[in-house]
């Protein structure tokens, strides 16, 4: 790997990060030069890492550490890295970053020999032979692919390789993250070109990795190298300003003693920290905040025993202090989806000013620096009579891990990959949606219903017809939200799901590759037909042909009478005849009566009557919209109600219009006309629109020998497969439920 070397630091590094700073390069140089000690003995190089390690793992072996070190050293004897120091100063440098975290011996093993096989005579199987299959695999994991043979392809490849690597073992990532952050500490030697290009992969892809395998130590480093890179004036004057906050007195100092006296006084043991924010942090709180105060330039840290002593704590903040509600965030409860758990709040002290705190404990902390490094080897075989043989249990594969290892297997194309692998890791926040069975899914925020679908179903998700999210129908282009619950609705049997396939209109609405490759290539191999000159000239026709269908039997007078209403109460007697609607009593003898279409009322809706044009009279439902208008007008109202028996003129047909609001799917006009005619209706006009994100909406104009069916059979309607509502024109889905 990279050889480069210098001794730029960032200003205000963080306490805890490792570093191997110029008189530890000197000594392990002086060390490796001198070369291997006797058979037994630590090599002065690796002391310092082994005291280290030590600590973490007080029983560790350090003997295959000497091992390890002693065939680096003499593999890599004769290198030198670009900066002047035996090459061996970068591995050792980047296995003391991973024993600061507390690695496991197989991890700094690994370590030690990252770049044997991929810049000495070491073999992959020599390294399997002398230290076992893990470490064999992990050296290979972590290895680049030559660019003589991948070209221009060789960079994006050997990514790929190593996050299938990763997607086995999760240490392999670890070691390339070390690897690339010792290497950003000493990139100076480098061309300033070529320095650019590294930090923008750096930032593109490791440090979102970073960041979801829950290496905050590393990834906040990292930040800030690429920041001084990349942004060299904003840098400078972040580092002006911290430097400008250093000669004054420490308002977080003063916060912290007196959060150790609330604590002390309610009997809570618990260790009180400043925690200085890094560089890019206290850029991003100036972008938000302005102009910034002392306490903006870092938090407290409060690190307790375990977890019901940091709700003690927080209880004693927001008793013994003036809390900020809306800063308080539980990451205990519902942790972040890389592992990272903390209570997060923010507190008015005496003198008003506002300090955050974060509250966890010892073990939370370990966990928050180093992510999955500090869960030591993770990969023990399965226990249980039942589990395959080999099979390992692994709980440090989050989903957005499997995602990425399953779009990537559709994704050949080396430039599409990294540009997949780049927009995946740009969405820098993961959020967990409850899935109707009772499971989770994790997903990027900004995923839609689509999205959701090919993370549950894979290639499966081409039959998804709709969703239902918290319980309400959704269309698949919603966003969904953290915590919200999503049932996903499929195509109901094969033929169905044979004949449903996404749409192009899916591709905007998809945020995650796995989504927009599986689309892509639905579309790509389902292409659109052309129509043909004579079925373009149809569909031309087609609106016409609706329309017409749709006011079938009106003549010249109820044209007039809909347009002197404003197409509000258009007739639709049967056989074109102009007759009294049966069942309708009105105050005006032998006036000829209408139901409007806007509102179509039936029994028991409160009714009012308005003359129009020709002596007719148009009856409305009270609250539908036309009445409003047609007063505005200055029609006059007439008095209209239902017949009774009373009358002699209780009975007759009713006429209604309904929507039946359905994914789209085929059949389901037959569907609905078989479920129509079961009531008893008649179907005088039907209108379908054409679909749009895979709805389609149904319009029918009914005939019904008795009002009171109408329940029944909206009923009837809502339960054909596909249908999710059906509502009365005029009326709202509200409305029409209750």
């Amino acid at each position: 790997m990279s050889a480069e070397a210098t001794d730029q630091a960032p200003f205000g590094r963080r306490r805890g990060i490792p570093r191997i700073d110029l008189r530890n390069l000197r000594r392990f140089s002086r060390a490796a030069l001198l070369g291997p000690t006797s058979r037994g003995r630590l090599p002065d190089a690796i002391e310092h890492v082994a005291k280290v390690h030590r600590a973490h793992h007080p029983g560790a072996d350090l003997d295959v550490l000497r091992k390890a070190y002693v065939l680096a050293e003499s593999s890599h004897r004769g290198q030198m890295r670009k900066s002047g120091e035996p090459y061996i100063t970068h591995p050792l440098a980047v296995t003391l970053i991973l024993a600061e975290l507390g690695a496991e011996t197989t991890t700094l093993t690994a370590s030690l020999l990252h770049d044997t096989v991929e810049d000495t005579e070491v073999t992959l199987d020599q390294v399997g032979a002398e230290f076992g299959e893990e470490v064999r695999y992990l050296v290979d994991g972590v290895t680049k692919l030559e660019k003589v043979d991948y070209g221009a392809a060789a960079e994006p490849e050997t990514f790929r390789k190593m996050l299938v690597a990763t997607g086995n073992d999760v240490r392999v990532m670890s070691i390339k993250l070390a690897d690339r952050l010792h290497n950003m500490r000493t990139l100076g030697v480098m061309r300033p070109e070529k320095q650019v290009r590294i930090a923008k992969v750096t930032r593109d892809v490791l440090i979102p990795l970073a960041e979801r395998l829950g290496v905050q130590a590393l990834k906040t480093e990292l930040e800030d190298l690429v920041f001084a890179i990349l942004h060299p004036d904003e840098y400078a004057r972040t580092r002006e300003l911290l430097q400008a906050h250093a000669g004054r007195p420490d308002p977080l100092a003063r916060a912290a003693e007196d959060v150790r006296g609330v604590l002390h006084e309610a009997g809570i043991t618990a260790e009180v920290l400043v925690r200085p924010r890094h560089f890019v942090s206290v850029h991003r709180v100036g972008l938000k905040r302005g102009e910034l105060t002392g306490t903006d330039l870092g938090r407290l840290l409060v690190l307790v025993s375990d977890d019901a002593d940091c709700y003690a704590v927080l209880g004693e903040l927001h008793t013994c202090f003036t809390p900020v509600i809306s800063e308080f965030k539980d990451f205990i409860a519902v942790p972040k989806f890389n592992l990272y758990q903390s209570l997060h709040t923010a507190v008015a002290g005496r003198d008003g000013e506002v300090t955050e705190v974060l509250i966890r404990t010892h073990q939370m902390h370990r966990v928050a620096e180093a992510g999955v490094i500090a869960l030591g080897n993770p990969y023990t075989p399965t226990e249980g009579a039942d589990a395959p043989e080999g099979e390992r249990a692994d709980p440090t594969r989050p989903g957005w891990l499997s995602r990425l290892l399953d779009w990537q297997s559709a994704t050949p194309d080396p430039d599409l990959f990294w540009t997949s692998l780049r927009d995946d890791l740009a969405q820098d926040r993961e959020i967990t949606v409850f899935r109707s069975d009772g499971g989770t899914l994790g997903l990027p925020a900004g995923a839609s219903c689509v999205d959701a679908a090919y993370a549950l179903y894979g290639e499966d998700a081409h039959s998804c017809i709709g969703a239902r999210v918290n319980g309400r129908i959704a269309t698949l282009s919603t966003v969904l939200r953290d915590g919200d619950t999503l049932q996903l609705l499929m195509a109901g049997d094969t033929r169905d799901a044979a004949s449903h396939g996404p749409s192009p209109e899916w591709l905007d609405h998809a945020r995650t590759p796995a989504a927009r490759i599986a689309i892509n290539r639905w579309l790509a191999a389902h292409p659109a037909p052309q129509p043909s000159p004579q079925e373009s000239r149809d569909a031309v026709r087609e609106p016409e042909a609706e329309s017409a269908s749709t006011l079938s039997g009106q003549d010249g007078q109820d044209g007039q009478d809909a347009q002197g209403s404003q197409g509000g109460e258009a007739s639709v007697p049967a056989a074109g005849a102009v007759r009294p609607e049966a069942g309708i009593v009105v105050d005006r003898p032998g006036a000829t009566v209408r139901l409007a279409r806007c509102c179509t009322p039936v029994p028991p809706d409160a009714v009012t009557g308005f003359a129009v044009r020709g002596g007719a009279v148009t009856v409305h439902r009270e609250r539908c919209p036309g009445v409003a208008r047609m007063a505005a007008a200055g029609r006059t109202a007439v008095a209209v109600r239902w017949a009774d028996e009373d009358d002699g003129d209780g009975g007759g047909d009713y006429r209604v219009t309904l929507f039946a609001e359905a994914f789209s799917r085929p059949h389901l006009l037959a569907d609905l006309t078989e479920a129509i005619a079961a009531e008893g209706a008649e179907v005088v006009a039907a209108a379908v629109e054409p679909p749009r994100e895979q709805r389609v909406r149904h319009t029918y104009t009914l005939q019904l020998p008795d009002a009171g069916r109408l329940p029944a059979l909206m009923r009837a309607m809502r339960n054909v497969p596909g249908v999710y509502d059906v509502t009365r024109e005029g009326r709202s889905m509200a409305a029409a439920r209750s």
